[in-house]
């Protein structure tokens, strides 16, 4: 069944179609949307913790899990035990344990715990005195890295795999309103059926990296909504809602948009679902020029929820890209979510706005957000500062394309990075992978993600940071030969010729024949400099070689007459176990254009003139 209902407001004519069948409703595990902008008590601070490589806290001696007993035995950790009496034998207690900052990382705040990879338990008692009768409680997870067994007050809410993706477990029936306790199992072991695998080149931080807070919602509260500008008529509006909740059927929730003069309520359906198409005659478009975020709020007759959206269209024509129906060149730069200076997981706004503003300052308009969902602070920043994002998730290297555990692993974190920010008009391309061989099972794998990413939000251009191969067995000419690349909207690859792949000279050797008609980004080049390292520019790791080797790649890579882009690699130095020559790399990859210290190298300034000709 569906509902019609035409408004006039001024210069603006909103036509509201109303389904009864839901489209976006909350799946189970799903995080609401806008966690960002609603009230909330953190339990951010100081945790207590007790390392426990053996995971004696968890397992029996006979390797079964405590937490799959009738009766636990107090020896388990998630029950924060105490000794009734003197004669109680028990061999832990958080509260005579050393602390960790959450958010934070255990690597780069314990110097024991540096290349530690196993099990850490938090704990962190508070009270919940504000509690309204009403209200439903969330606790939500910003990120733990990777995986996390959650327990409240004793009972387990649940357990979530993969460590850059937020989740939330309703605890309204478990919180009190003294002493209660939150204990979290952190394991961050790199395992083969895991997304990412065992393999990556990135540090393999582990802990509760991100926020943690405690959510007060109404008992039918707004739980999904999407606003997104249609991307073949640039006056319309598409309107997503969904309510959660036993009282959500045939609910009237009102939107508003005061600068669009947009004041109209919709009437969810049986499901708790409702949808609108609003056209608009006069709308100030999002853009890296003009970063134009409009209020927004959503009401129901119980709840409210109040965001900063803004409205562009991305698409693309043959080899162009086209933001708000113009052709524009990404001028970009790849980031690694590690906080300058004091180094470690970056998770604070000013961690984000730093690391934004070195990208604006080269002249991007652009950065790639490798390779995994980075804090929301870094998308939310984007979009008040005016930089288009490509986003993706840990789909990496050897993943195991055929187990079905892994896919679906592959997929919640796709579908928590769409549920986050899929309100947020900088991000413009969701990512399905990085540097994957070719196989029929990967091949499969990819698409399978690609279609629900489509399916879940059609707003955004599809792509992966593919690889290139020599064109007919011509080592001069490079091609990209991979059946991916037909499934994608932007065609988009890594390369290193003059680091991995011979000398510099060689990039004047190379041509491209790109057959596919679609924009092309080059999601990947660069070589490795120790900042302050100078000498010839033929000598590797010094600033010269990357200064020069950027030179001779950019000129290569403007001969591809599909170029639409570009997000070397990468911004600033981050630590990686793989790079360990001494004094040059010391656990650092070293091909950032700034230092971990913040210091600019060479080839900052020679990929900012370039991007001053492509203005």
């Amino acid at each position: 069944m569906m509902f019609l209902k035409k408004c006039h407001f001024k210069s603006i004519t909103i036509l509201i179609i109303v389904y009864c069948s839901a489209s976006i409703v909350m799946a189970q595990g799903l995080v609401m949307t806008n966690v960002y902008s609603r009230p909330s008590v953190s339990l951010n601070g100081q945790w207590q913790y007790i390392v426990d490589p053996y995971e004696n806290g968890y397992y029996t001696y006979r390797y079964e899990p405590f937490d799959q007993q009738e009766q636990p035995w107090a020896s388990a950790f998630f029950l924060n035990s105490k000794p009734k009496n003197k004669s109680d034998l028990l061999e832990y207690d958080f509260d005579g344990m050393d602390s960790l900052a959450v958010p934070g990382d255990w690597n780069t705040q314990k110097e024991n715990l540096f290349y530690y990879e196993g099990t850490v338990w938090y704990k962190r008692s508070f009270d919940y005195t504000n509690k309204k009768s009403d209200d439903r409680v969330y606790l939500y997870f910003g990120a733990v890295n990777y995986k996390a067994e959650v327990y409240l007050n004793g009972h387990k809410l649940g357990t979530h795999i993969g460590g850059f993706t937020p989740f939330q477990y309703e605890v309204t029936d478990q919180l009190k309103e003294e002493d209660n306790f939150l204990i979290v199992k952190v394991d961050n072991k790199r395992v083969k059926t895991g997304v990412p695998t065992l393999n990556t080149d990135w540090w393999n931080y582990g802990g509760i990296t991100r926020d943690v807070k405690l959510i007060p919602v109404a008992s039918s509260f707004i739980a999904n909504y999407s606003l997104t500008l249609d991307n073949k008529d640039n006056r319309l509006i598409h309107a997503k809602i969904s309510l959660d909740g036993d009282d959500k059927s045939r609910k009237p929730v009102m939107l508003q948009i005061p600068e669009l003069d947009i004041n109209t309520t919709v009437t969810t359906g049986a499901s708790g679902y409702a949808e609108a198409n609003i056209r608009v005659a006069d709308l100030d478009y999002w853009s890296p020029d003009n970063p134009r975020l409009y209020s927004v709020t959503l009401k129901s007759d119980v709840d409210s929820i109040a965001d900063e959206i803004g409205f562009r269209s991305i698409s693309t024509s043959g080899s162009d890209i086209l933001l708000n129906g113009e052709p524009v060149f990404l001028r970009g730069i790849s980031i690694h979510e590690e906080s300058p200076y004091t180094g470690g997981r970056a998770h604070t706004i000013a961690d984000a706005v730093r690391l934004l503003q070195w990208a604006k300052d080269l002249g991007g308009n652009y950065v790639r957000l490798a390779h995994y969902p980075h804090n929301e602070h870094m998308v939310r920043m984007a979009d008040k500062m005016g930089l288009l994002v490509w986003s993706e998730i840990p789909v990496y290297w050897t993943i195991d394309w055929t187990n079905p555990d892994t896919y679906a692993n592959a997929e919640q974190q796709l579908s928590a990075m769409l549920s986050r920010d899929h309100n947020r008009a900088a991000v413009i391309i969701w990512s399905m992978a990085n540097e994957t061989p070719t196989s029929i099972d990967r091949t499969r794998f990819l698409t399978s993600l690609a279609t629900y990413a489509r399916d879940h939000d059609g707003s955004r251009l599809i792509s992966a940071a593919l690889e290139q191969h020599d064109y007919k067995d011509d080592p001069s000419t490079r091609t990209i030969d991979d059946p991916f690349a037909e499934v994608v909207d932007v065609l988009s690859f890594n390369q290193y010729i003059g680091w991995y792949d011979g000398a510099v000279e060689k990039c004047r050797r190379i041509n491209w024949q790109i057959t596919q008609d679609k924009p092309v980004i080059i999601s990947e080049f660069g070589a490795g400099a120790k900042y302050g390292l100078h000498g010839d520019k033929s000598e590797r790791w010094t600033e010269e070689y990357q200064a020069y080797l950027y030179e001779e790649t950019v000129a290569m890579l403007s001969k591809i007459d599909k170029l639409s882009g570009m997000s070397p690699w990468l911004l600033v130095d981050f630590r990686s176990p793989r790079r360990v020559l001494p004094v040059i790399q010391d656990n650092y990859n070293r091909k950032g254009l700034i230092s971990e210290k913040g210091e600019r190298k060479m080839a900052f300034d020679v990929l900012r003139r370039y991007y001053k000709t492509k203005e």
